[in-house]
């Protein structure tokens, strides 16, 4: 079996087959079919399956299977893609899942982000270890439990048939069911099954070294199989609010992670974002980020559409101008338009018609990412105002990166400028 070292790094749409490709990219037999049963579980949502491989869908992030490690990245154009691109949208991933909360921003600095990690994981892996870590300096918590078995003194209520079983020749000790206040309780459990989970995927030798350090540094707790359940029963409390963090990752880690119990050593762990809610999301951060006292931006809005149905914009902004408000409606599409001949669809176009009316907005747009700068010109609806140049909708493009092709933390003030002015 060929030992892997490097991840692999794919843009959305991309192909992995069983055979090289131009980049000496490829997937073993048995990485394949992890996959398939993979997106078989899945119905068929992150990949497609094809000859011989997979085509990757609008999903970004990481797969890790044994000793194969794929990455998916963003792309925003179909130019040939060199290996500077590759490593400039790692950095622009990075970057975004920072700014929209699925990285700790207190954990990951510029510095950080520069550094080499392995993958995506690897950040991951190591702001589990950072939170595990403060956790135990300040010291975990203990919890009352019940616990059944022999004791030297009476306490708690003794198990009458037990004891007589147990105890017959030994009327020294007394078979109890008791209260123990100790370490050995859900949260803690989860979070050891997660170092559990790292010690097995984890072939960064930093990062294994630390889960070593931890693992012995933390108390005995017994084994859990965490599912979903698990995490639903977790009450925040004041007691429990610092470990708010570790359980978020643990999660994301546990509920993740699929053991293949046949094989034994094929161990898969997925960490897939949509890129369309990734890309709604950043935009919306970004918007806000920009907003000045007189811009208010809104996220996630509904009105009721017909009967129990209901239309839900991206973005509602709305701008005071003197005693005058205006509103405008932005829908975030991650998809490729030819900016020379942009031609959206009938449904988006549609789509933006109804938030026109539904949110009186004189204008709307619908937003594409995009290396290319283009002409934009609002296009007119010609029914639904008397005015038809009170019903416009523009096809607007964005460039994700900056200049030094780093993600561009100006990008809000530009899409502001776009739709207002």
């Amino acid at each position: 079996m060929e030992i892997r070292r490097e991840p692999i790094r794919v843009f959305e749409y991309e192909k992995l087959t069983l055979h090289k490709d131009d980049r000496g990219r490829f997937l073993l037999p048995h990485e394949l079919k992890r996959l398939y049963d993979f997106n078989d579980r899945n119905g068929n949502e992150f990949f497609t399956g094809i000859r011989d491989g997979i085509k990757f869908k609008s999903y970004v992030g990481v797969i890790q299977i044994g000793g194969l490690t794929i990455e998916i990245l963003p792309k925003t154009d179909r130019n040939r893609a060199s290996d500077q691109d590759y490593s400039d949208w790692h950095g622009a991933l990075l970057n975004m899942l920072k700014v929209c909360k699925f990285i700790s921003v207190s954990t990951v600095s510029e510095a950080s982000l520069k550094r080499k990690y392995n993958s995506i994981l690897d950040l991951y892996f190591e702001m589990y270890l950072d939170e595990i870590e403060k956790l135990l300096r300040q010291g975990l918590i203990k919890s009352y439990r019940k616990q059944s078995g022999n004791v030297t003194a009476l306490k708690g209520r003794i198990e009458f048939a037990k004891n007589i079983q147990k105890n017959l020749i030994h009327q020294e000790l007394f078979y109890t069911n008791h209260q123990v206040y100790d370490y050995d309780h859900m949260i803690n459990q989860i979070l050891f099954e997660g170092l559990k989970v790292l010690r097995l995927l984890s072939s960064n030798p930093t990062i294994v070294d630390r889960v070593s350090r931890i693992t012995s540094a933390f108390p005995e707790v017994n084994t859990l199989k965490v599912d979903n359940t698990h995490f639903e029963r977790i009450k925040e409390t004041r007691k429990t609010a610092s470990y708010t963090k570790a359980i978020q990752i643990a999660r994301m880690i546990l509920l993740n992670y699929s053991p293949d119990i046949r094989q034994g050593q094929e161990n898969m762990l997925t960490l897939l974002f949509d890129m369309n809610k990734l890309w709604e999301e950043y935009i919306y951060r970004m918007l806000v980020r920009s907003a000045d006292s007189d811009t208010h931006i809104s996220f996630q809005n509904k009105q009721k559409f017909w009967e129990t149905r209901t239309i839900r914009p991206d973005l509602v902004v709305t701008h005071k101008i003197g005693d005058q408000k205006e509103t405008f409606v932005i829908d975030t599409k991650w998809k490729m338009l030819d900016t020379n001949n942009p031609k959206p669809s009938d449904d988006d176009l549609k789509q933006m018609y109804s938030y026109n009316l539904y949110w009186e907005a004189k204008r709307s747009m619908l937003l594409y990412p995009h290396s290319n700068t283009s002409s934009e010109k609002f296009g007119t609806f010609w029914k639904g105002r008397e005015n038809p140049q009170d019903n416009q909708c523009k096809v607007g493009f964005i460039n994700v990166l900056n200049e030094r092709n780093q993600l561009d933390f100006a990008i809000g003030e530009r899409i502001l400028f776009k739709i207002i002015n």
